[in-house]
C-alpha cells in the first residue's frame, strides 16, 4: 500500500557536479546535471543542464548547454540553448551563440554573438511547417 522506493544517495545530494578550485581537466566532460566549474578545463563541455563558471574557473575549448553563468574565463565557441549571464568579472573570448544574453557592465566581451530562438535548429523546427501545412 505504501511501496515508496528509497531515494538513491545522489538524489538526496542533489544533482549538480562540481570541479574545485585548483583543479585541472585535460579532456572533455559530458554531464546528464548542473555542473560548477571552479577549476580549469581544457577541453569540452557538454550538459543537458546548467554550467557556471566561477571566479576562479575556466574553460579553453566548446561549451554546448541549456543554460550558463560565467563570472570567469572562457575561450572558445559556447552553445547556450537558453540563457547566457555574462557577470562583471567574466573574461569571454570565442563565439557565442544563445537564446538569451545578460552581460553585466564591465565584463570583457571578445566574441561573436549570434541570438537565436532555438539553437537546436533540427526537427524541432520543420514540425511548426508541418503542422501549419495540416491546419490549411
Amino acid at each position: 500500500m505504501f511501496d515508496k522506493k528509497p531515494k538513491s544517495y545522489t538524489d538526496l545530494l542533489g544533482k549538480t557536479n562540481r570541479l574545485v578550485e585548483g583543479t585541472i581537466i585535460k579532456g572533455n566532460i559530458l554531464s546528464q546535471t548542473d555542473f560548477r566549474l571552479d577549476g580549469d578545463l581544457v577541453g569540452n563541455f557538454q550538459s543537458n543542464g546548467k554550467i557556471v563558471i566561477g571566479p576562479a574557473g575556466s574553460i579553453k575549448g566548446d561549451i554546448v548547454c541549456k543554460n550558463a553563468d560565467i563570472e570567469g574565463r572562457f575561450e572558445g565557441k559556447i552553445q547556450v540553448a537558453e540563457i547566457l549571464n555574462i557577470k562583471a568579472k567574466a573574461v569571454i573570448h570565442g563565439e557565442v551563440i544563445c537564446g538569451k544574453l545578460s552581460v553585466e557592465p564591465g565584463a570583457e566581451f571578445s566574441a561573436t554573438c549570434i541570438m537565436k530562438t532555438h539553437t537546436k535548429a533540427t526537427a524541432h523546427d520543420e514540425q511548426p511547417k508541418s503542422e501549419e501545412a495540416e491546419q490549411q
